[in-house]
């Protein structure tokens, strides 16, 4: 016998992937809500870092060096405290603060 397997396209990523079955066990069931809702957030804070990187970046192209060096330290709280939730590695939040901060000085 041969495994019947469903296949959907996801609207949002335009990917496939195979429909899980339902859950078999109690735990399982809270575990596949807790994911859900993970997921969510994750999405939000990944949002906030992204939109905090292009701000950023559009302040140095339109070479706007005061205002860029103002919010500079809120870009490094935010990256922070996304690098505390483990969305992205602490290395790459200050990798992304000290390449930004160069650009800062070089304007």
């Amino acid at each position: 016998m041969s495994k019947i397997v469903k296949y959907s396209v996801d609207q949002y990523n335009f990917t496939i992937y195979t429909i899980a079955l339902m859950a078999n066990t109690k735990s399982a069931i809270k575990r596949v809500r807790r994911i859900s809702r993970q997921t969510t957030v994750n999405k939000s804070r990944k949002n906030k870092f992204k939109s905090a990187l292009k701000k950023m970046n559009s302040l140095i192209e339109k070479k706007n060096k005061k205002e860029a060096s103002a919010f500079l330290p809120k870009l490094n709280s935010e990256l922070m405290k996304i690098a505390k939730t483990g969305l992205i590695k602490k290395q790459n939040a200050s990798r992304n603060v000290s390449r930004i901060t160069k650009k800062i000085n070089s304007l």
